[in-house]
């Protein structure tokens, strides 16, 4: 228990933030899950939701939510998921 009224304050924000952060995250694993089933299966409408996900990853770390490298580590991975899946769909309809 905090004794005094710094301690109470930075409890109070903790809490604040701890409950942001954790919806940020929330919705962030969410976007991130349907890109990645959206990769899945190959189609063209897979573009949509890598993008969606690259803005979340982004807005997410100009919040503070997740680490930037963390971000552009995701970005990068789903990236390039995107460009096998496109090759791999050019190819199947070759």
């Amino acid at each position: 228990m905090a004794n005094h009224a710094s301690a109470e304050k930075r409890n109070r924000q903790r809490i604040t933030r701890t409950a942001r952060n954790r919806a940020i995250k929330s919705e962030l694993r969410t976007v991130v899950k349907k890109a990645r089933t959206a990769l899945k299966g190959v189609s063209q409408e897979s573009t949509a939701p890598v993008n969606a996900a690259e803005s979340a990853l982004d807005r997410a770390a100009s919040k503070g939510a997740i680490p930037a490298k963390r971000a552009s580590r995701v970005k990068s991975r789903l990236a390039l998921a995107l460009h096998k899946a496109s090759i791999t769909a050019k190819t199947a309809a070759s």
